[in-house]
């Protein structure tokens, strides 16, 4: 690849002179001072004086030519051709998703683009040609649920298709702004911020300058690599720059393609206990890590039980008379804390904007563990590290990006809400699917807001934009989650949202990413019963996924259970089952089935060796039902490796319960003192 200079034969005399081509994107439409503002215009600021830039933008325009108004019959179009530019820049596609077009004329498309390209080509033979991946439409437009959506990302793939055919350039102005939606005020047109990062956009890919070697924050000084598997390391350097990766034994290079992405990739090692240096460079920076360690990291994330921290909990003087921290060198934790937690109080302007820039998590780094840092960072997950740090003696990282009230659709992908559940896009504010308790509490600390599209970390998409989108890049060996809380008013919702975040979170960062998640805990509201069997239902469902019981550690009137160090203990046995062959049980007994013998349900479990009540009474809050549906207080007692459970109230048991009380003091456990899930199940 040749810089622009390059191109235009190393001519200094004149100035570049640019076109940019395109609809009302590119016009400016709705920016209040188009001529300073629009894309064009913040274009020319950025490349200076040594170019020229004029804007070609039509609004409306198609670039379909047997489209509603087809860029080729306006006058920008013999404007532009006339202009004969040394570098054209062509966004044009968005109006085509128009029901009048697309529908119709879809297989002219490729045709009419690359006919576009040729008269430009025959304008100037040496103008250096680029056309545009599509600017975001958004869920509020119009048309959105109509075509608009599945029409656009055809349209974004017939882009690609024409670049490769027609040997252009092509840039990406749909990624920067995807994540943008409050910089769009009809859903379609970004304002003079939205321009100003297509200008830069654009500015960078006509000069290459990406602003040189640059990497994920994840990469610093104490970082735990993943061990047995080939590690991706990427960044961003300017196009064409060489760099150097050196990792232990390993040494790469590699070169910066147009958009100045690079990666190398690592062979597999194993946890060698070692303290080593990674090394990256370019000619003109270089950047060095130390005391770098190979083992095994874990994303941990959820809401404010995942947050609930170790000095908080009951455990934390133990955890300070043991000085797990001081004995656990091996850990290493990288916090993402929030920059303001989401409390019941307004957040000031600037706290506001930073929201919208997605700048909601404070910078981090990693840190070997102290007693310090140790009480400041959740208690599951610490739990759940320490765990695994004993038992595989490897160093364990912990990244740890939980938010306190957030909802499960906070943290899924954009793409995946807009085409698997788009109305929990729409009008957030007033939107029944999201819990009342979130939707007020995101209002009250937005009260301050100037931007009517002004963006919280409960909104749909936010916290994985902002949160799941910085660390996409690094490579983890699985996933603990604690959150529900805050979906448990719709179960049916959650039914839906929970695979979903799953899946999502399998497309960043690897189908075969286990996923272990806390099922709520005993509290006094209605619905947590069902919530907390559902739960259990899902994990059946879901491919390695594991589910840690919590039910016996609630507290009646507190959302927040002060016992959270157990917590994190049960998670890590699922790790340490599925994940690493260990021989433990990963969990208290789980109903499989009930099958009907006379007047009795006999109830037999995965998980239930050795089965047992926890306080040597007798087993309680199991009920049966007849065919009529009422459920009756049961007796219960273990029969071999199930336990027996009959009402004199029902003569022909057909459905058996346990545990279900939104509060709930159940005590039936394994040989491992684990306890047994809230169920409901038909008796067979």
């Amino acid at each position: 690849m040749v810089f622009l200079v390059g191109v235009i034969g190393g001519c200094q005399a004149r100035k570049i002179k640019v076109a940019c081509v395109g609809n009302s994107v590119t016009y400016g439409y709705l920016i209040e001072n188009r001529s300073r503002d629009a894309y064009p215009s913040q274009l020319q600021r950025m490349l200076g004086e040594e170019y020229e830039v004029v804007n070609f933008g039509h609004s409306g325009a198609t670039l379909l030519r047997h489209g509603h108004r087809p860029y080729n019959t306006l006058p920008e179009y013999d404007a532009a051709l006339k202009y004969a530019a040394d570098v054209v820049v062509i966004h044009l596609g968005l109006n085509d998703t128009d029901p009048r077009d697309w529908p119709n004329y879809r297989d002219e498309f490729l045709g009419d683009y690359l006919s576009l390209i040729g008269d430009f080509r025959a304008a100037n033979p040496q103008s250096r040609i680029f056309i545009c991946r599509l600017t975001p439409i958004f869920h509020a437009h119009p048309r959105f649920k109509s075509g608009t959506r599945d029409w656009f990302w055809m349209i974004q793939a017939e882009i690609e298709k024409v670049a490769d055919v027609a040997n252009v350039e092509l840039i990406d102005l749909h990624t920067p702004l995807y994540s943008r939606p409050d910089l769009f005020p009809d859903a379609l047109h970004p304002n003079a911020e939205g321009a100003g990062i297509l200008a830069k956009t654009v500015c960078q890919s006509l000069t290459g300058d990406f602003g040189g070697l640059q990497l994920s924050p994840m990469y610093s000084d104490n970082m735990v690599l993943q061990r047995e598997r080939e590690l991706l390391i990427s960044g961003q350097a300017d196009r064409g720059e060489e760099v150097t990766v050196t990792f232990a034994r390993e040494k790469h290079q590699t070169v910066a393609d147009d958009y100045g992405r690079w990666s190398v990739t690592l062979a597999p090692m194993k946890a060698d206990g070692k303290s080593h240096t990674l090394k990256i460079a370019t000619r003109r920076r270089a950047l060095t890590f130390r005391n770098v360690a190979v083992g095994e990291v874990w994303l941990c994330s959820g809401q404010s039980n995942m947050a609930f921290r170790v000095n908080e909990s009951v455990e934390s003087e133990q955890v300070a008379e043991r000085d797990y921290a001081a004995r656990s060198p091996q850990i290493r934790l990288y916090n993402m804390k929030p920059c303001r937690a989401t409390n019941n109080e307004k957040w000031s302007r600037e706290v506001l904007d930073s929201v919208n820039a997605l700048h909601y998590f404070r910078p981090s780094r990693w840190e070997t563990v102290n007693p310090e840092n140790a009480a400041e960072f959740s208690a599951i997950a610490f739990a759940f590290g320490r765990t695994l740090a004993d038992s595989l003696k490897v160093p364990v990282g912990l990244v740890l990006n939980a938010v306190g009230g957030s909802c499960t659709e906070s943290w899924i992908d954009r793409k995946t809400m807009e085409f698997e559940f788009s109305d929990l896009l729409m009008n957030w504010s007033a939107n029944d699917f999201v819990q009342e308790w979130a939707r007020g509490r995101a209002d009250l600390n937005t009260a301050l807001r100037s931007n009517a599209l002004q963006r919280h970390p409960y909104h749909t998409c936010y916290l994985y934009e902002a949160g799941i989108l910085p660390v996409k890049d690094y490579t983890f060996s699985g996933v603990i989650w604690y959150q529900g809380e805050s979906n448990a008013h719709n179960i049916e919702t959650h039914e839906k949202l929970f695979p979903l975040l799953v899946k999502s979170w399998r497309k960043t960062f690897g189908e075969q990413l286990p996923f272990y998640y806390v099922q709520l805990s005993s509290l006094n509201r209605p619905s947590w019963c069902w919530f907390r069997d559902s739960q259990r239902r899902m994990m059946g469902e879901i491919p390695h996924c594991g589910m840690a019981v919590s039910s016996d550690l609630g507290n009646r009137d507190n959302v927040h259970p002060t016992q959270k160090m157990a917590v994190g203990e049960r998670l890590a046995r699922w790790a340490l089952v599925r994940d690493f062959g260990w021989g433990c049980l990963p969990s208290g007994p789980l109903c499989r089935m009930a099958e009907r013998t006379g007047k009795y349900a006999f109830v037999s479990f995965d998980c239930g060796e050795q089965m047992r009540s926890a306080d040597g009474e007798a087993l309680r809050t199991f009920e049966v039902a007849g065919k009529e549906g009422i459920f009756y207080p049961a007796r219960a007692e273990v029969d071999g490796n199930r336990v027996k459970v009959w009402a004199d109230e029902v003569d022909t048991p057909c459905r058996v319960r346990y545990g279900w009380q939104p509060y709930t003091t159940a005590n039936l456990i394994n040989r491992d003192g684990l306890p047994a899930s809230t169920f409901q199940c038909e008796v067979e």
